[in-house]
């Protein structure tokens, strides 16, 4: 007879920075099954207004996804950051920044290898993970790839599409703290597409062409500008798929494919 081995405890609510005036920032951390795996650091979308760490996306619920990737060898650190109604970027970056410096710190204390790391975010959360891929060396140090699913690139581009260079109340603009158009150079900081280099490390980007909330186009842009600076970037486009995967889609497909790629980066 078999003996099945349990999944490790999840470990809830571990504070990894306390700015300033805000509230504690914590983290989930699902371990790995073994000790010294790599770690996936997953970054939540929700408009950088609203979301939850607990949550992969809303149309895989739960647990379950985290647990998948942890059975796949990957610990997951499942990250906070400060809300655009609570701080305007870059608050967000330097948050996901502080959580990957007390991984590296912390994270052999909880079994998990914080060397080798694979930042995962989806829509918003995305462009955070490849802005700080993309940022200084000191805090990406570790980062052996970035998963990037349905991230906005261009914010000037995002906001254009919406006709919203000049609104205040689009997403993207409470992020800035103002319209996206009175601060282009500003925009362009806060946009992944504008800090492509050769030293990024290696992109898994997915997006659904049928993506109302986030234009495929952003992805291909990202692609594309990674691509142009030598860096290495794959792109896969669903056909059919909405934000969030929303629509008839191989959800298990769009995720497996995703863990094989950060099982590869950290190998």
């Amino acid at each position: 007879m078999t003996t099945e081995i349990a999944a490790p405890a999840v470990l809830r609510d571990l504070v990894f920075a306390e700015p300033v005036g805000f509230r504690p920032l914590t983290l989930d951390l699902h371990p790995a099954p073994s000790p010294g795996a790599p770690l996936v650091v997953f970054i939540h979308g929700g408009g950088w207004r609203v979301g939850s760490r607990r949550t992969l996306t809303p149309t895989m619920p739960g647990d379950a996804p985290f647990a998948r990737i942890a059975a796949a060898g990957l610990a997951v650190a499942s990250i906070d950051y400060r809300l655009s109604g609570e701080a305007c970027f870059p608050a967000q970056v330097d948050d996901a920044a502080a959580a990957l410096d007390w991984l590296r710190t912390h994270g052999a204390d909880h079994g998990v290898d914080a060397s080798r790391i694979v930042l995962w975010g989806e829509s918003a959360g995305a462009t955070l993970a490849a802005l700080v891929a993309l940022g200084p060396v000191e805090a990406r140090a570790g980062v052996r790839g970035v998963v990037d699913w349905y991230g906005p690139s261009d914010l000037e581009a995002l906001a254009s599409s919406q006709g919203g260079l000049d609104d205040p109340g689009l997403r993207e603009a409470g992020w800035l703290g103002h319209a996206v158009g009175a601060d282009l150079e500003r925009a362009h900081a806060a946009s992944p597409t504008f800090h492509a280099t050769p030293a990024a490390p290696p992109f898994h980007i997915a997006h659904g062409t049928s993506d109302s909330a986030v234009p495929a186009t952003q992805s291909v842009a990202l692609a594309q500008a990674l691509l142009a600076a030598g860096a290495d970037a794959e792109l896969t486009l669903v056909p059919g798929a909405g934000h969030l995967w929303q629509g008839d889609v191989d959800r298990d497909a769009i995720l497996d494919a995703a863990i094989a790629f950060a099982r590869r980066v950290t190998a």
